[in-house]
């Protein structure tokens, strides 16, 4: 945070000062009293099992200049106290405050599958032309997006932030807070689906992002996608639509994927540009078009946009691939949803390999009633895919390797592949060690809470 003091806290959140002075800098707001950056205002949360009221005292030892308290208690010494009634919504306030009084324009970006990617793809385009600002880690929630505001800069012209939410109204309030100029809509998925019930009400839930947004605003739209290419104009914002079909206002042809990259023509009215990226799967291109069509609203060049993209390198776990020693293995541990799990097996079909394509899958998990269904889905998808060994990690993903043989079977070549089920990574380890080598291509995929993360990285580790 830059040129804020408790004062300014305690006017956006409506709080009393019990203790310490209105003066006091504070330059960061940390929601683990045990990360201190300097002068932080700590705001401790109440969860589910957890209050973390309870560690004010260590907050203040750690370095915290400020703290927030719901609880009725006597302040503790070494910090101003700032007496509110809620502090999630305290913490919201301190957001919304300081990006108003920051006044940057913000990119708010969401969707069922690609938020990151896209976000990260559309701060590249962006940098051609601004100073970008762009959430980090995984920020997006109601109580990391406020967090993520407060990191902004006055250097700062642009930010692109990702928006994501898994309950009904969670996306009105992350749009209060970010107020966009512009939203980006990837894609109606059925990640979240256990809470939400239905993609109908995914899709009416995304389009909230909107819900703040000014007049004069622009909504990017995925418009290959069912729900979002029936957005009409009495959204009552501008509307690009981008994608594959030829009624899309930014659309890609003639694309290549192969060796280390992506390519494509991005196409705008009677414009034209050769875009290569340096991941792999057609839908990178996707994400590339939304990130190209942000950065025209915002008045780069197509082809300054398409320089910047080149240099796109990923972000960690998510597609990430590494060529090691005798092996090499496609890192996509950080989540997964069927939609996200179908186009990483596309890559893994796409990639050119000396030994076998080996499908490393875990349990997807918030998909509700339909659960086996969705994970018998991705199965019979990588039946139809070049894969050499499947491997599946978990209870659900059993439901997996069961639609993979039985469309195998259906298909007359139950012998065409071999699949083994495992109920942790952890088991696992060393079956997979053994298929680490020999010229063999390895995908990670898998919900999370399975932590495939750790097992990509001991695989990585052994070269």
């Amino acid at each position: 945070m830059e040129r804020t003091t408790v004062e300014d806290i305690v006017r956006a959140t409506g709080g009393t000062l019990l203790a310490g002075s209105l003066d006091t800098p504070l330059e960061n707001v940390s929601i683990d009293s045990r990360v201190m950056r300097g002068r932080d205002l700590f705001v401790p949360l109440i969860g589910a099992r957890s209050d973390a009221h309870d560690y004010l005292g260590q907050a203040i030892e750690n370095g915290a200049a400020a703290v927030l308290s719901s609880r009725e208690m006597e302040p503790l010494p070494g910090a101003a106290w700032i007496q509110v009634g809620d502090t999630l919504k305290a913490l919201q306030a301190v957001g919304r405050d300081y990006r108003k009084r920051l006044g940057i324009p913000v990119i708010g970006v969401t969707g069922s599958v690609g938020k990151t990617t896209t976000r990260e793809m559309t701060a590249a385009a962006l940098g051609a032309g601004y100073k970008v600002f762009k959430t980090s880690k995984n920020f997006n929630s109601d109580i990391g997006l406020p967090v993520t505001l407060t990191e902004m800069g006055g250097k700062d012209e642009l930010a692109v932030l990702e928006m994501g939410m898994s309950d009904f109204g969670e996306m009105e309030v992350l749009s209060s807070l970010a107020e966009p100029s512009v939203a980006v809509i990837t894609n109606i998925g059925v990640a979240h689906i256990e809470q939400l019930r239905t993609k109908e009400n995914i899709f009416q839930e995304k389009l909230k992002i909107a819900s703040s947004m000014k007049p004069g605003g622009t909504l990017i739209l995925n418009g290959d996608d069912e729900y979002l290419k029936t957005v009409s104009e009495g959204c009552g914002f501008r509307r690009i639509f981008y994608g594959f079909g030829e009624t899309c206002d930014l659309r890609a042809k003639e694309v290549k994927v192969g060796g280390d990259g992506t390519s494509f023509t991005a196409v705008y009215g009677e414009e034209q540009v050769r875009i290569t990226l340096p991941v792999l799967g057609t839908h990178m291109v996707m994400d590339a078009l939304a990130a190209l069509a942000a950065a025209l609203i915002k008045g780069i060049t197509m082809d300054q946009a398409a320089k910047a993209l080149a240099d796109f390198s990923g972000f960690k776990n998510r597609q990430q691939i590494y060529r090691l020693a005798d092996f090499s293995m496609i890192d996509d541990t950080y989540n997964a949803s069927p939609d996200s799990m179908k186009a990483a097996l596309k890559v893994l079909d796409n990639m050119e390999v000396s030994g076998k394509r080996i499908a490393v899958l875990a349990d997807m998990m918030e998909l509700g009633e339909k659960t086996e269904r969705f994970h018998r889905e991705v199965g019979r998808f990588a039946a139809e895919l070049s894969v050499d060994c499947l491997v599946c990690i978990g209870e659900l993903a059993r439901e997996i390797g069961a639609g993979f043989l039985g469309e195998k079977e259906k298909k007359g070549s139950p012998d065409g592949c071999k699949v083994h089920f495992f109920a942790s990574g952890e088991e696992a380890l060393p079956f997979l060690r053994d298929l680490a080598g020999g010229g063999n291509l390895l995908l990670l995929k898998g919900s999370n809470v399975m932590k495939l993360f750790e097992i990509a990285e001991i695989l990585r580790k052994q070269q």
